[in-house]
């Protein structure tokens, strides 16, 4: 249940003249499902897999609003972030990523971004952060990654880019290869 006091702070998307929304993301079910959801909500919404493709959508037509994956599979979200800063200063830009951390957050707050997600982040989360008040705290997400998926998430992280090498990610994590092996075996946690 959202309190009045998050409501206050989001303003519709009928209020603004310009509802254009760029999805920027390599995940393409959750970029497609995504902007399925955005399109319900009332934004027209085009869609990018990724860096490249992402500033040629920018540079046709600046977006009102963006949401950018941090890591993106031919580079950083951080330059879309700061080609559609330079097109229209006033988008309204939220970051995404699977792989949150604090200098990240503020790297993409300086390039211009509003808010910092981590996935997998709803449309209605988006949505908040997008349509949000700047002037004002953000609201907590509703349904923020529990600890125990967090952990998951780092180790899996680390797993990949290791290129699946559970040795090289075990000495990486500094755990027993066995430990990680157990981890790795396991669901994802809620």
């Amino acid at each position: 249940m959202i309190s009045m006091t998050v409501l206050e702070n989001i303003k519709n998307i009928n209020d603004f003249e310009d509802n254009s929304l760029l999805i920027v993301d390599d995940d393409n079910p959750f970029r497609e499902r995504l902007a399925r959801a955005m399109e319900k909500k009332g934004f027209k919404v085009s869609q990018a897999e990724g860096v490249k493709k992402g500033i040629d959508t920018v540079k046709k037509e600046a977006p009102a609003f963006a949401v950018v994956d941090l890591r993106l599979g031919d580079g950083n979200g951080l330059e879309v972030v700061k080609e559609i800063q330079n097109s229209n200063s006033k988008s309204r830009v939220v970051m995404l990523t699977g792989y949150g951390n604090i200098p990240t957050a503020v790297a993409a707050i300086k390039q211009g971004a509003i808010d910092y997600l981590s996935k997998p982040a709803d449309a209605d989360d988006v949505e908040r952060a997008l349509l949000a008040d700047p002037n004002k705290k953000a609201a907590p997400p509703e349904n923020p990654m529990s600890a125990d998926r967090v952990k998951w998430e780092h180790i899996h992280r680390v797993f990949e880019l290791c290129n699946r090498n559970v040795s090289e990610t075990a000495r990486r994590l500094k755990m027993h290869r066995r430990t990680l092996q157990r981890i790795l075996s396991k669901r994802s946690p809620k």
